[in-house]
This record gives C-alpha cells, structure tokens and sequence, in this order.
C-alpha cells in the first residue's frame, strides 16, 4: 500500500499519477482519480491497481478517457466474480483491445463482455485474459464472443473440461477459433473429403487431426503412418474454396503415396538432408504415377507450386524449385543442381514405378548439396508446397507405433463404419481392409450397450444467433423388449378407449386434394363436361347433366413419427395413481399405434433421451419400413427411464426419417412431460430455443411438429418451441389414452 499513499492522499484538488496527466486532462482527471481511490479502497491490492492504471492510459489513448473511467467498474466486477488475478488480467488485455477497436463503443462492449464472461465461467477468466492479443488478432468481436461461449457450451458444467479449452489443452478449443475466424476447418468437411479420398484411390483410410500437443511440423502438414492418415485442422492462409482445395490436394497426396509407394524406406545411415532429397523425389514419382491414371490432379496440385527460380540458394528454396521443376515442364531454372535433378528424374521414366529410384536420385542429390555446403536444418525444415506430407510416412525409423495412436485407429475405424452404414445399405457390411495396394485396418465391433454414434447435427445457440455445426452426437441404442403380456394387460385394460380411438381417426381425410369431375352438384362448372352436354343439345341427343366439378380427399397420405421422452422426470409417479408418467406415454402410444396400424397409415415409432451433447440417446421402436408387430409392441413395452431432455437434437433426428416419406402430410408428434434440459447446459433457455429452431426447420422441410405437454408445468415453453396451436395440455396424465385422438382428429381433418 506505500505505492498507493499519494492517490488516497487526494481530496479536494486531485492530482494525477506519472502516466496519467496526458490522458486524463481536466474534467476527465478527477473521475479517473476517483475510480482509482475506488480500486483502492475495495482492498484489491495494489497490484490490481497497478495494473488499471496502466491500462487506463494506454485505453484513454486509444479510445478516450471515458471508456478507460468506466473500465474501473468492470475490473471490480471481474474481481468479485472470478478474482484479483483474473481483474488483472483483464486490466492488462485492455490496452490490446482498445488498440484493436479503436472505437469507444466496441471497446464498451468488449469490457461488457468480459463481464459477462466472468458470469459464467469465472475459473477460465485469467487463462482468457492471458491470450487476449492472440484471440484478437484472430476473431472480431463477434467472434471472441462467439468463441468464448462455444467454450462454455462445449464444456457443459465441467470445470476442468472448461479450463482446458480456454488454455487449449482441447483440440476444440483451436478448432473453434478456426471456424469463428472464418478459416475453413477439415472437421467440417471431412466427410466428404473421406468420400473424394475413396473415389480416387479407393483407399478407405480413417483420418483424424493431430494431436494438441503434437510438433508444430506436424501440426502444419499431413502426414500418414500405417492405417492412419493426419490431417492439420485448418492450412492457415487459405480461405474458402483455395483452403478446400489445398484439403483435397493434401488427400490426394497422400492417397498416391499409399497407392504407389508400397514398403516403408529404411532410414539406415541417411543424414537428415539426404532424407529430405530422397522424400521429395518420392512425392514427385507417386504424384507422377497418379497423373497418369487420373490427369487432372495435374490441375489439382500445380497452383500450390509457386516457387521461383530466383534468389539464395538455400536448401529450403532449392528443394522448392526442384519440386516445381519436376511437376511442370513450362518452369525453367538455371540452378545446376535444380536440372540435374531433373534430369535424373525423368531419365528414370521408364522404370518410375520402382520406388528404388527415389531412394538413388535423392542419394545423389543430397551428396551434391553436401559438396555445395549447403545448410540444411532438420528442426525448423517445412515441407512445401503445404498440401505435401511431412514424410514421416515414409520411412522406418525401427520403432514401434505408440500403443495410444493403434487404438485412436481401431476407434476411428469403428466411427467410419458407422458412417458408412448411414450413408447406404450397400457398403454397410463391407470390411474396413483392402486387398493388394491399399491399407488393412482391423475394426473393432462396436458396442450395443454403448450406442452406436449415427449422426451429428448442428445447435442453436440464440445468445450469438447462430447454429454451432456438427454441435451434438446422436446415438441410436438397440430397444430393449419387455413382456407380450405387459402388451396385452394394457390393450385389455384400455379396451373401450382403443375401439373409441379406431372410429375417430377412421373419419380423418389427409390425402392430396382430388378434382372430381362430372359431378350433379360441386363448386365448379366442368368445361368439358359443359362442351359435351352444349354439342349433345345442338345434336338432339339429351345432354348429360353431371356439368360440375369439386375437389375431395378420398385417399389417406400421411407418415406419423410419435417420439416418446423417455427422460428421468417420467419415472415420477402420476399424482393419486400407482403409474408413472412413462407408464402412461406407453400405453398412450400403444393405443394410437394399434389404431394407425389398423388403418394402415405409414408410422415410425422411437424415444429418446440425452446425457450430454455427445450422447443424444434414440432408440427405434419401429421404422416406417418394419411392419407392426410383436416386436414393436415388446419394444414399447421394453421402455426405461433416465437421462435428460435434448429434445431438438432428438427432432432433427427424427425430421430425417420423415423428409424420406413421400406422403401428403408427414408429422412428428412429441410425448413429453417437461421442457428441454440436459446436464450440461446449465442456461435453461439454452435448449428451449434450439429445440424452437429445430421445430422451424422441420416446418421448411414441410414436416409439422405437435406436442403432447403431460402435467409438468411446462407448458409454456412448449407453447415457445411448437407454437400454441400445436401443444395439447394435458392436466391429468391419466386422461393421455382419451386426449390423444383429440389431437389426431384436429392434425389430420
């Protein structure tokens, strides 16, 4: 406190500290001097005050002394919330983000911000505050706010799980600033990349990000190993289409290296630059290989060939001139050791699909750099140009691949055969090995009891107004059966209401529109049938008097997925009765599916629950193609409580069922006894306004979304999320059987 005598000595005329006087002039002086008396007082530490008031300086120079005043009370609030060293350390990134805004309002709304932030994960605000420079020379505002919440939400209510994003100790954490930056993301588009990979080399390879805490080399190229290809997140630099590009570039590469290049090259007594030279020579005879069966890669990987025969010769720029000067015959460089390698290269054409001749070419034209002195220096080399691999798949270096990586290959491949079964019947038994010239993988079976991951959709998150892609993992999860005379106890016992239930929906009309013609009576004169009746009159003949026409539905149309909540809260009991809420969803579903069937409407019948974004847990009761039976009815009867509520993944989900129907009217009808939750988001509103945004997609794929709201008070987000026409409430759950065919009239007449 000694440094901070001559600031509470101040009363009445003020007097500014060293840094301040320029900054701060009068009438902004006493204001400042004033909030740091404030910071003072509060017991922060002098440190703490320090640090405000070289931020505010170098704020005030920035954008004005205002903002830089007003700075003090989010510093006191960050500390409160998160503590003195997270207030620090957001008085210090200050200085950073004025200079970034350079504009008073957005840097108010940065330190509304920060604010905010400390609310909601007060432990990561320091970690945050350290990186500021960095994520602000990456993201906008938009942005940082954009990556700062997808922390949180990515972390759930996991502490430490959010600790390690905002120090990014998770591949995630890195991935996101990517994508908020705009910078084009391979987990985006790995699907389809995979797909590009088959189609060229039918080599079907599982492929995953480097490790966080792998070299940065490695982080920077791809590379493959033995059933495994590396891909970095994201080739800073490149955008939108080039960034696509260079990913398929990259692919195909490394695809033409497990096609053509066979068994690894013994490193033996090689020097590190007679490695490099060997390698490079190798890259160019697999590309030529591939360009003879596929030309057009030739189109692929030539833009990214941009080195010029100019300037010191150095290994780096020689390396990258002699890779140009080997894929395109139009570059011409004068260097001696550039057209000695060119030579060599293509005076081997005829025997170019031995990999031997890398291994003498680069032999020779390492020992000539050694001659010429070159230096040459393995730590910082980079292979270019960047779609090219690091090469460490190339060699045997006599080490045995680490036991971790051989399982993330046995858990990748188990994903890609997932994949694979979802993107059609064809391949879905089709073994992940490959015969002669492409890699074997062994898959592991995958583990019912665990779910099998399926498909991954977006979510909403209304706070930035986006969808987050690829946000949350559905899980399909095998139904468990329970009793045929649990089935036939709840068909007995509800007798009268399922034979009210078959003559109610037996009246609904749903099908297309007919125009029916020639009619006595309709809304419409039929104009042919009127020309007839005019040309029999003309002729003596009696005319037809059937001249009007109307429109009917004569002909049902309609698909109808009931998805039944299975989550914790349906094991409560109904109030006054000895059934549970699931109990009463059960037989409630039994009783419509014994009344759709009857009248062979097309129905689809599952229930879901959640445990996290990672495990949105579906279970298909029965599928439109699955006629009803006995095993749907055991299914029903088979159902089980737990989890949570992640109800828009579980409509997503469901709507992709329903656009493959091709009927007039396709419907989801939703059982549910309480509003969308889950354990790892902890912002209720979160999840209300993403199962919202998943109902309006549905409506734009022309699928209409209805909510049967059991007793749960929660009735008013389900008014939110469906729209208040589209919810029925019920009161008393034990009048579920009764109220259900209710709806169905109003949804089907």
């Amino acid at each position: 406190m000694a440094g901070r005598a001559p600031f509470l000595k101040v009363v009445g005329t003020p007097q500014a500290p060293p840094a301040a006087p320029a900054a701060f002039a009068p009438p902004f002086l006493a204001p400042y001097l004033r909030a740091v008396r404030k910071l003072d007082g509060a017991g922060y530490g002098a440190s703490l005050v320090a640090a405000y008031e070289r931020a505010a300086a170098e704020v005030a120079a920035a954008v004005g002394p205002e903002p830089a005043i007003e700075m003090a009370d989010t510093v006191s609030a960050v500390v409160v919330k998160a503590g003195r060293r997270s207030g620090e350390r957001v008085a210090d990134a200050a200085g950073d983000a004025a200079r970034r805004f350079a504009d008073p309002l957005r840097f108010r709304s940065w330190l509304g911000l920060m604010q905010r932030f400390a609310a909601m994960a007060p432990d990561s605000v320091a970690a945050v505050g350290e990186r500021m420079a960095t994520l602000l020379g990456t993201l906008d505002l938009s942005g940082l706010e954009a990556w700062l919440l997808a922390g949180v939400r990515e972390a759930g209510g996991d502490t430490e799980r959010r600790a390690a994003f905002f120090s990014f100790d998770r591949p995630e954490a890195a991935r996101w600033l990517a994508r908020e930056a705009g910078e084009v993301v391979f987990a985006d588009h790995e699907r389809r990349l995979k797909a590009y990979l088959c189609a060229l080399f039918d080599v079907h390879v599982p492929i995953r990000e480097p490790a966080p805490g792998a070299p940065e080399p490695q982080r920077r190229r791809p590379g493959f190993a033995e059933g495994l290809i590396r891909m970095p997140p994201t080739f800073p630099g490149y955008r939108g289409e080039a960034a696509q590009d260079v990913f398929r570039a990259a692919l195909a590469h490394v695809g033409a290296h497990i096609r053509f290049t066979g068994a690894r090259f013994p490193v033996g007594q090689l020097k590190p630059m007679q490695v490099a030279v060997v390698s490079l020579i190798e890259d160019a005879r697999v590309e030529a290989l591939a360009m003879r069966e596929l030309p057009g890669l030739k189109r692929l990987w030539l833009p990214f060939h941009i080195a010029h025969p100019s300037g010191p010769a150095t290994a780096p720029s020689l390396f990258a001139r002699l890779a140009r000067a080997l894929i395109d015959p139009d570059f011409e460089d004068r260097d001696g050791w550039v057209r000695k390698g060119r030579d060599l290269f293509h005076a081997a054409a005829e025997r170019m699909e031995d990999p031997a001749i890398s291994r003498r070419i680069g032999n020779v034209l390492g020992n000539d750099l050694g001659q010429m002195r070159v230096q040459f220096n393995a730590k910082t080399y980079v292979v270019e140009p960047p779609y090219r691999d690091d090469n460490l798949g190339l060699w045997d270096f006599g080490e045995a691949p680490p036991e971790d990586e051989e399982a993330e290959v046995i858990v990748e491949a188990v994903t890609i055969r997932q994949t694979r079964e979802d993107e059609g019947a064809a391949d879905r038994d089709r073994p992940e090995e490959a015969d002669e010239g492409h890699t074997s993988v062994r898959l592991a079976d995958p583990d019912p009891a665990a779910g099998v991951p399926v498909a991954r959709y977006p979510e909403y998150d209304y706070q930035v107004g986006r969808e987050r892609a690829d946000w949350v993992t559905v899980k399909e999860y095998a139904p468990r059966l329970g009793s045929a005379r649990t089935v036939t106890a709840i068909l007995e016992r509800h007798h009268a209401v399922r034979r009210r239930i078959e003559a109610l929906i037996k009246t609904a009309r749903v099908g297309r529109p007919e125009r029916l013609k020639r009619r006595i009576e309709g809304e419409a004169l039929d104009l042919d049938a009127v020309l007839d009746a005019a040309i029999d009159r003309r002729t003596g003949s009696t005319p037809d008097e059937r001249v009007y026409q109307t429109t009917a539905r004569r002909q049902r149309s309609l698909s109808v997925l009931v998805l039944v909540d299975t989550s914790q809260s349906t094991r409560d009991r109904v109030k006054g009765a000895t059934t549970s809420v699931l109990d009463m969803e059960r037989d409630a579903t039994l009783l419509l599916a014994e009344a759709m069937d009857g009248l062979g409407d097309a129905f689809a019948l599952a229930a879901f629950a959640s445990d996290t974004r990672e495990d949105v847990r579906y279970t298909r009761l029965k599928d439109f193609t699955e006629d009803y039976g006995g095993r749907a009815r055991e299914a029903l009867a088979g159902l089980a409580p737990g989890y949570s509520t992640r109800l828009g993944a579980a409509l997503r989900h469901a709507g992709r069922d329903l656009a493959a129907q091709a009927t007039h009217r396709r419907l989801v009808l939703v059982l549910s006894d309480g509003e969308p939750s889950d354990i790892d988001c902890p912002d209720p509103r979160y999840l209300v306004e993403d199962a919202r945004r998943a109902v309006q997609s549905l409506a734009a794929q022309g699928i209409d979304a209805f909510c049967i709201a059991l007793d749960s008070g929660a009735d008013a987000a389900h008014a939110k999320i469906f729209g208040a026409r589209n919810v029925l409430p019920i009161a008393r759950v034990e009048q579920l059987p009764q109220r259900l065919p209710i709806l169905y009239m109003r949804l089907t007449s």
